[in-house]
């Protein structure tokens, strides 16, 4: 049976923590109804684990999934590296290997068609652009816990800002890909997730960066905590406690956020 509330479990290894926390929450049926499943880790650049999502992570979600439904499966992510293309961070982080093995599709969200949204309500993006493959398919995002040097705390709200095209997104400078969500970088979280949000959210806290989201120190000792939701605010709120923020104090949590 499907519960809104967040699960979290101690970590003990991909193959048997996937499977047991989205039991938990009663995955397997909500998955069982879907045709096509989009599985979005973090991967803004091309740092291995634990700054970006491990490719272990997403093999042992296609299983849990496949398990369960027969939904057609494809892994996408928007890079911030603006060095790279998002099939040379694929490639580096071994998720073209995991590609082949699995037999799913690798998509880079930076170059897929986009269609333009409106939201009066947005403050920041009254208008936003967004692959339109965000809207077609279920979304399972795969965050890493990490603190973050501008937002905070990034999690599966923060992850969402990987649909975001360069070609609208890199901003003035163009220093990163979606540089224009530095300005404001609450809000644009806020705004970014009113136009969608994840379906369902698998967030690896095996292990967490303390200070930083592109490196820095790792939690000591290691979280090693598994947690899944369908509700991501609640998932996040969640998170951002185990590495000792108040949700209340960070402006993308704190809001409420329409159904």
């Amino acid at each position: 049976m499907k519960t809104r509330s967040p699960a979290i479990i101690d970590f003990t290894c991909y193959e048997s923590s996937v499977t047991a926390v989205c039991d938990r929450i009663g995955a397997g049926p909500v998955l069982a109804d879907q045709s096509a499943v989009l599985i979005k880790p973090n991967l803004v650049t091309d740092s291995p684990y634990p700054v970006t999502t491990s490719p272990e992570c997403c093999g042992a979600i296609i299983d849990y999934i496949r398990a369960h439904s027969s939904a057609a499966i494809l892994i996408a992510e928007g890079t911030g590296d603006p060095c790279r293309t998002g099939m040379d961070v694929f490639a580096r982080l071994g998720y073209t290997r995991l590609a082949r093995d699995k037999q799913v599709t690798l998509i880079d969200l930076n170059t897929e068609p986009v269609v333009r949204l409106e939201n009066p309500e947005c403050p920041r993006f009254p208008e936003f652009y967004i692959p339109q493959i965000a809207l077609d398919h279920f979304i399972v995002s795969v965050p890493v816990l990490k603190a973050h040097s501008l937002s905070q705390f990034t999690g599966t709200l923060k992850n969402m800002v990987g649909f975001a095209p360069p070609a609208h997104y890199a901003g003035d400078g163009g220093i990163w890909n979606k540089a224009a969500f530095h300005v404001n970088i609450q809000q644009a979280i806020i705004d970014a997730n009113r136009y969608r949000r994840a379906d369902l959210t698998i967030l690896d806290a095996a292990v967490g960066l303390a200070d930083y989201h592109l490196g820095g120190r790792r939690c000591e000792p290691p979280v090693g905590k598994l947690i899944a939701g369908f509700d991501p605010v609640a998932v996040d709120r969640l998170a951002a406690g185990l590495l000792g923020l108040d949700w209340r104090e960070i402006g993308h949590l704190a809001v409420e956020y329409p159904d």
